[in-house]
C-alpha cells in the first residue's frame, strides 16, 4: 500500500526548483538584453542580420523584381527626391 520511493521525490525537488529559477532568471534576462539590443542596433541580434534598407533601395528592388512598372518607378523617385529632408 505505501510506496517507498519518496526519498527520491525528496531528492529531485529541490533539483527541479533550481531547474524552474534558473529558466526563470535566464528568460527574463533573454526577454530584457535582446529587446535593448535589437533597438540599439547592437550586432548579434535577429534585427541585425540585414542593414535597414533606404526608401530608395525599396524602390530599387521592387522595380528589378518586376513589382512596380516604369511609369511608378519615376514618378516614385521624383516623389523621394522632392521629399527628402534637407540637411542641416
Amino acid at each position: 500500500m505505501y510506496w517507498n520511493g519518496g526519498w527520491a521525490w525528496m531528492a529531485f525537488m529541490p533539483v527541479l526548483w533550481i531547474a524552474l529559477i534558473a529558466l526563470a532568471v535566464w528568460a527574463v534576462i533573454r526577454l530584457t538584453h535582446g529587446a535593448s539590443d535589437r533597438t540599439a542596433g547592437r550586432t548579434g541580434g535577429w534585427a541585425d542580420s540585414k542593414p535597414r534598407e533606404t526608401p530608395e533601395e525599396i524602390l530599387d528592388r521592387r522595380y528589378a523584381s518586376g513589382e512596380i512598372d516604369t511609369d511608378t518607378y519615376t514618378e516614385a523617385r521624383e516623389h523621394l527626391s522632392a521629399h527628402r529632408p534637407r540637411p542641416r
